[in-house]
Formats: C-alpha cells, sequence, structure tokens
C-alpha cells in the first residue's frame, strides 16, 4: 500500500463538518476527561504537540505537562539556502519554547535527538521508556497519521505506554490531510470542544512556529510547509482524541 499524499491543500475542512462527519464524535468538555497525573506528550516534530493537543493542554492547565521531541525539526526544508538544518533546529526550538509558553501550561520538553525524516518506532521506545513514571498519561500520534516519522512514533510511543502499564491516548495531524470521514473509524474517539481562551492561546501558539506558517524566502525552496487550508483544520472549535488505550 501506497503512503498517503501529504503535498498539496488536502481534504476541506467543511467535509470534515459533513454529515457522517466530526460531528459524530460525542462531545466533551475537556476539563471533564483531565488526567489526574503528569500528561507526557510525544511531538515527532516541533509544532505537533501544538497542532494535534494545544488547545486541550491549555484547557487542562495547571496539569505536570513534559513533551518528548522526538525530532528537532531540522528536516522541514531539506533544500534551503537559507538556513542550514542546525541552524533551522535551533530556530524551531525556540519556536517551540515560545508557543508553550503561549499556551500557559509550562510544560518541560525532554529531546530524543532522533533524525528528522528516518525515526524508528524501536528508538522511539526506549528513549520515551526512559521518562516514563507511574501515573502517567500518554499522547502519542494517531495510528496511520500519514508522515513515516508521526508513524514510527505512534508504535514506539504506544508500545513504550504499554510497557509502563500506563495510559495511551491518541492526537491526529496528518490524517486531517489525507484522509475523509468514510476512510477514519471514530470508535473510541472524543470530540473535546474547547473554551474560547484554549482556542485563542492555541491560535496565537500556532503563530510562533513562523518557520512553518511562512516562507524562509522567496526562493521556492523555502515554501511555506503549513498552507492556510492546513491551518484551518487546526483553529476548529474542538480537537479530536482516542483513547485511553
Amino acid at each position: 500500500m501506497s503512503a498517503p499524499s501529504l503535498k498539496g491543500d488536502g481534504t476541506p475542512e467543511d467535509v470534515w463538518w459533513a454529515p457522517g462527519g466530526l460531528d459524530t464524535i460525542p462531545a466533551r468538555d475537556p476539563a471533564a476527561v483531565c488526567p489526574p497525573g503528569r500528561v507526557v506528550v510525544v511531538a515527532p516534530h516541533p509544532d505537533d504537540e501544538v497542532l494535534g493537543v494545544g488547545g486541550t493542554l491549555a484547557a487542562w492547565a495547571p496539569v505536570e505537562v513534559l513533551v518528548v521531541a522526538v525530532t528537532d525539526g531540522e528536516g522541514s526544508h531539506p533544500d534551503s539556502p537559507t538556513l542550514a538544518p542546525a541552524t533551522l533546529a535551533d530556530r524551531r526550538a525556540e519556536e517551540r519554547r515560545a508557543a508553550l509558553e503561549v499556551l500557559g501550561i509550562g510544560a518541560s520538553v525532554h529531546r530524543l535527538g532522533l533524525p528528522d525524516g528516518g525515526v524508528a518506532a524501536d528508538d522511539v521506545a526506549a528513549g520515551l521508556g526512559a521518562v516514563l513514571r507511574h501515573g502517567d498519561t500518554v499522547l502519542v500520534p494517531v495510528d496511520g497519521d500519514g508522515h513515516p516519522d508521526h508513524d514510527a512514533t505512534a508504535d514506539g510511543g504506544a508500545r513504550a505506554a504499554r510497557r509502563a502499564g500506563v495510559a495511551c491516548w491518541r492526537y491526529p495531524v496528518w490524517l486531517w490531510h489525507w484522509a475523509g470521514p468514510g476512510t477514519v473509524s471514530f470508535d473510541g474517539a472524543r470530540r473535546l470542544v474547547l473554551p474560547a481562551s484554549a482556542r485563542r492561546a492555541k491560535a496565537d501558539a500556532i503563530g510562533c512556529f513562523t518557520t512553518q506558517i511562512a516562507p524562509l524566502s522567496d526562493d521556492p525552496r523555502d515554501a511555506t510547509i503549513l498552507s492556510a487550508p492546513v491551518l484551518a483544520r487546526f483553529r476548529r472549535e474542538a480537537e479530536i482524541v482516542w483513547g485511553p488505550r
């Protein structure tokens, strides 16, 4: 089976809200499902934790949050004439720091330092397993999110959670781009309706990722990664999660 395409504008947001779409998922108040212990968000790249569950994390504040940064995101513009990979990684780390601050969650970050574009599930499982503790709730990408790094993170992260005996929830990022309501099972999904303050915080946090939401330069190799149609799917009034499992 070929990998899904992550190019172009992807599935329009109105398609996701068509009959049989996201409105069929049970709506919940994020506060009603807030875990009692530490929340460990496993993010394949800088910004995935914000795009996927940033609003929920803001609504859960002041819960303790650890972001496990699988890669440093140095591969988002592999042919850039403007930023070398190491410089881009530094920029993205600063963007993440600013975004987490905007969310108001005071999260700490643990870097695994795996190669962007070359994540192995075994390495994720080992790195995450070393920092998990009793009572944690782990958030990893959904199965089949569509990006190889995300899928490896989903596999390795879930394995580490099982070994540690902690709850594991799933969040989508690229699934919204290539899939559609008829191709996704909503069994076990929850539609977490964000309070206005959390929606504003998430929008402001997304705005911190300037290397992703704007071009690095006028050169085509520095093109924007997250276009307006892509971002529209992360500015909705709710976030979808599957779990716990």
